[in-house]
């Protein structure tokens, strides 16, 4: 790359499931007489934006602007996720509301920087008919005024097989790249995209592979190459960095994680960075040296979190 990329001119658009991280932060000094469990004295309580909308704050954190479109039920936790994504910068006039759907709600308690226990609140339903066209409108109506679309696919149901294949119809004509993370088995909706993102795990399974080395690897993108076509197939692998399959021969990228305290949110700053550097026209193995780079900085980080530029930047070239 010869200069750093621009990211203060990339419109994103973020298309996926949206929630609620609530962390309630605490110290244990004790085991319950009730059962062997620890007793967490709360401190505090913090919300963050997670999921589709941690992505989309993610771009923001680096200076791109950034429209969320997503679904919420009517509801206390719909309020919060708007407050904090206004906090961040995020547009997210483009929320739906589906008084079907509860917000979907991720309670962290966290004492001396470790997890305790997780507790989700969240709807699965399939989406109505009306609220399915309108999430396939909404991108429609947004497409030609960004520089890229991303999906964030948690398996909540949002990005159904109908929104996938249409906002990517959309960005394609509308010649936008198009970034997946996808934590789902069913890449073969994502078609059509620039790349998708998963994790090893995710990718064996779709694959139905079991991933103990690189030639599994290897196997595994080829089966889901056969799926979805000519996408670049990003697999991210913890400790063990990320390979891209793109072209003629995988390029391996090792981790630049110095320290790990909490993977919360990686997969959403890997697509947000990816998404950013494709959307400021970064060549894709740049933009996936970019986006390891940042998912590097972010592990080292407590709770859901984002990366700023000036943070890539100390971290060395954009390069």
């Amino acid at each position: 790359m010869n200069a750093e990329p621009d990211f203060g001119e990339v419109e994103a658009l973020v298309l996926g499931d949206v929630m609620l991280d609530e962390y309630v932060w605490g110290e244990v000094r004790r085991i319950s007489p009730e059962a062997p469990v620890p007793i967490v004295e709360v401190r505090s309580r913090t919300l963050a934006p997670g999921g589709a909308a941690n992505a989309a704050a993610g771009t923001v954190a680096l200076g791109c602007t950034a429209h969320l479109i997503g679904v919420v039920g009517e509801d206390d936790a719909a309020d919060s996720l708007r407050e904090a994504l206004d906090e961040t910068g995020v547009e997210a006039g483009s929320l739906i509301i589906d008084a079907a759907r509860s917000t979907t709600i991720k309670t962290r308690v966290v004492a001396h920087a470790q997890q305790v226990v997780r507790t989700d609140s969240e709807s699965r339903e399939v989406l109505g008919d009306a609220t399915e066209a309108s999430l396939i409108e909404s991108v429609r109506a947004r497409i030609d005024d960004v520089d890229v679309l991303i999906v964030s696919d948690y398996g909540k149901g949002v990005v159904t097989a109908k929104v996938a294949s249409e906002a990517i119809a959309a960005a394609n004509a509308a010649g936008k790249p198009v970034a997946v993370d996808s934590k789902g088995v069913h890449f073969e909706k994502y078609r059509g995209a620039t790349v998708l993102t998963p994790n090893a795990h995710d990718a064996g399974r779709a694959a139905n592979v079991e991933i103990e080395s690189d030639s599994d690897l290897d196997v595994a993108a080829a089966r889901l190459a056969e799926k979805c076509g000519d996408v670049a197939l990003l697999i991210t692998r913890g400790s063990a960095g990320m390979n891209l399959y793109w072209q003629d021969d995988p390029i391996h990228i090792p981790t630049e994680a110095r320290e790990v305290y909490d993977v919360t949110g990686a997969g959403d700053t890997v697509v947000a960075t990816l998404g950013a550097a494709l959307g400021a026209r970064v060549p894709l193995p740049d933009a996936v040296r970019l986006a390891n780079r940042a998912a590097g900085i972010v592990v080292g980080k407590i709770g859901t979190s984002t990366v700023t530029r000036a943070e890539l930047l100390a971290a060395g070239r954009l390069s």
